[in-house]
């Protein structure tokens, strides 16, 4: 991949996703990579469900930004490059750059090209002396930083909205793993991570009433159909969603209405009925169980911050020189 470049190469994206679905769904049970969520649509959707009513993640970390903001900046020491890791909007990062006008640089790297470009130039009208360097790259392989970043003394990552709950335990480690890679000894990390809670408000903010995320979810198969020649009936697929408490996790899966058959990319994908798709886990976690996971990598918890509810936290962690 190459990390500096403003779009990926169409014929080599296309050839990924297409492997990556096949893949999953000729898998048992059959399953997606919810990266592929983030085309223009889906990253769209995504914003409309962080205004849900029972969406209430967005709302607690952006509290918890406006009110500790000032806190959180003290850890971006003076000439430090802030990357953000799956940037999309920059509504969160807004409320960190105003604070934190001794930034060096300031990189956004995210999967989607067009999310990137539009939100850099939002950005930049905002932020005129700002030196925005964006990055187009999967945050969950290596990629190299933009020169005025890899030439800072001191790199901060920000990990926004319980990101990290959307990976296995052990892909989380190894996102925790690439980070101190790509941010370098010294480095500091600031992650958002959603908490355990009771499960009704869980099961409310994963099944919205307006159904917004059953329309997000369907847009993979949406996406599938258009950008792999693909024949899925969507009104043949239900989004379901619910909590997993041995696994402290979120599940959402695309269930099949009956027996049938897709096609995908040249290839017949079969369904029985009520056999589903799985499509993202969104795992909670407590200050404990992520600081646990951050340390076996090498990462040293230093602050954190909850909302009021106490339903979503912000936790900093630093690398030290020795780790790396």
């Amino acid at each position: 991949m190459v990390a500096l470049a403003r779009a990926l190469r169409p014929a080599a994206t296309n050839s990924t996703f297409a492997d990556d679905v096949l893949a999953g769904l000729k898998a048992t049970p059959k399953r997606l990579a919810a990266k592929y969520f983030y085309d223009a649509e889906g990253s769209l959707l995504f914003e409309r469900i962080t205004e849900l009513p029972e969406y209430y993640p967005t709302r607690c970390e952006m509290q918890i930004l406006r009110e500790k903001g000032a806190e959180i900046a003290k850890l971006i020491a003076p000439s430090s490059a802030l990357v953000e890791f799956g940037s999309g909007s920059n509504k969160k990062v807004r409320l960190l750059l105003r604070r934190a006008p001794q930034l060096a640089a300031y990189v956004p790297v995210d999967i989607c090209g067009e999310m990137v470009e539009h939100e850099e130039a939002d950005l930049r009208r905002d932020f005129p002396k700002l030196n925005i360097e964006p990055v187009v790259a999967d945050i969950c392989l290596p990629f190299a930083l933009p020169p005025a970043a890899a030439a800072s003394p001191r790199r901060i990552g920000f990990f926004p909205g319980s990101t990290i709950g959307n990976f296995e335990p052990h892909e989380a480690a190894g996102f925790l793993r690439n980070a101190a890679d790509i941010l370098g000894p010294g480095a500091t990390l600031i992650v958002g991570a959603d908490l355990i809670k009771a499960t009704n408000i869980l099961h409310a903010a994963y099944n919205d009433a307006q159904g917004v995320t059953a329309k997000f979810n369907k847009n993979l198969l949406v996406r599938i159909n258009r950008e792999l020649h693909g024949n899925f009936k969507l009104d043949q697929f239900e989004h379901h969603a619910f909590f997993n408490r041995e696994r402290s996790r979120i599940e959402m899966h695309l269930a099949s209405k009956k027996k049938q058959k897709a096609k995908v990319a040249g290839h017949t994908i079969e369904f029985r009925a009520g056999e589903t798709i799985h499509t993202e886990n969104s795992y909670k976690y407590s200050l404990e169980s992520l600081s646990a996971l951050a340390r076996g990598v090498g990462w040293m918890p230093c602050a954190h911050w909850i909302d009021p509810m106490g339903y979503f936290s912000i936790q900093a962690f630093t690398l030290s020189n020795a780790a790396r």
